[in-house]
């Protein structure tokens, strides 16, 4: 099965400031900004979306030691007992540069305006940082974080940048190592702020790691582990999730396994886990799966768990395809409030319309795919 993640505008100067788009553009492809890539869904199994090659970038000096070669330990009787922060709550954040939104803005005369504009623009959905840039993350994230803190609402982050994601494949990219992508998370945790926020840590990053050497496995999972410690020790009020993959994917055994290791089950480095991110299973079945996967990970009581709904609303296609399927639709809307036990969140990961490559550009906004979504 495929979890691919699409690039939804994360981009921005070292001033803090987000990247125009070209509204000069007429097509039914809004571009991409400037300044980052655009990670795409590739034909392989779990995968995320590929970015173009990562930036080059000196890695920042780094107050947290790596823990190369270290995995993190179980989690302690003490840990077991421990009761993380409450979940958050309240109103998700819509950043107000999009793919999305750049499509409204100059398409006010489409006849799709409206159902776009309504169903899909009008919606929170996350930003991510899929390239390594070390010298701006910083300012790209405040830019993110502080936009959501005047309004009072909850943004989204999705940190992209573990070096050897998509094991190679179409979405390689990132950071040259894991020495620069501990610097870079570095750099990211600085920009997050001091309120209230979600970190969707690096999806596909410990769901996708069979075709890694077990030696590489455990580093990777160890930068994962301080990824999340550096994170909420930058700002308390952060809630970091891992990487759970997805229903149709690795057994929630299996997946725990791995995310243990990770540290998705320390309260130092987690809030929980997250799934089906880009992909189309269903709500249902995410939210069991996913209490299977907490009940195996064991961690502090209140570990809880966030979905991507972006485009589960008709559930995944039985003949498995990956690509823009059709007959897909919007899943539920984004909120902080889900009536469900352990679920903390539905969140629009990835943003409805961009295309995996076979309706559009691979990353960019398409309409006709938005709007396919957004009328079934």
């Amino acid at each position: 099965m495929v979890a691919a993640a699409s690039l939804v505008v994360a981009a921005g100067a070292a001033a803090g400031v987000l990247a125009a788009f070209d509204d000069r553009r007429a097509s039914d492809e809004a571009a991409p900004p400037e300044v980052s890539a655009s990670p795409r869904l590739a034909p392989l199994p779990a995968v995320p979306s590929p970015s173009a090659p990562a930036t080059a970038g000196s890695a920042s000096p780094s107050p947290y030691p790596s823990a190369r070669r270290t995995q993190s330990p179980a989690p302690s009787r003490t840990d077991t007992k421990r009761e993380r922060t409450g979940a958050v709550t309240g109103r998700l954040y819509r950043h107000p540069d999009s793919q999305v939104l750049a499509w409204v803005r100059s398409h006010t005369g489409d006849p799709r305006h409206a159902v776009i504009a309504s169903r899909i623009a009008e919606q929170p959905a996350a930003v991510w940082f899929a390239d390594h840039a070390p010298d701006t993350v910083t300012a790209r994230v405040a830019a993110v974080t502080s936009g959501g803190a005047a309004l009072g609402r909850v943004p989204v982050v999705v940190p992209y940048a573990i070096p050897g994601r998509d094991c190679g494949g179409h979405s390689q990219g990132g950071a040259p190592d894991l020495d620069a992508y501990d610097a870079w998370i570095d750099r990211f945790a600085a920009g997050l702020g001091s309120g209230e926020v979600i970190v969707v840590l690096e999806p596909d990053s410990v769901a996708q790691t069979e075709c890694l050497s077990a030696g590489d496995r455990a580093d990777r999972f160890a930068s994962l582990a301080r990824a999340g410690r550096v994170l909420k020790s930058a700002n308390p009020r952060a809630r970091v999730y891992f990487d759970a993959g997805h229903s149709g994917w690795n057994p929630p055994a299996t997946q725990a396994a791995w995310l243990r290791q990770a540290g998705a089950a320390s309260p130092e480095s987690s809030d929980g886990i997250f799934s089906n991110v880009s992909n189309f299973h269903t709500t249902a079945d995410e939210v069991a799966y996913d209490r299977r996967v907490l009940d195996a990970l064991g961690g502090p009581v209140g570990l809880g768990a966030v979905i991507d709904t972006s485009r589960n609303g008709n559930g995944a296609p039985a003949d498995g395809e990956w690509c823009d399927p059709s007959g897909r639709g919007l899943g539920r809307t984004p909120t902080l409030s889900t009536g469900e036990s352990r679920i903390d969140a539905y969140l629009w990961v990835k943003l409805p319309g961009e295309s995996d490559g076979c309706k559009g550009r691979p990353g960019t906004f398409t309409a006709s795919y938005a709007y396919d979504l957004a009328s079934s």
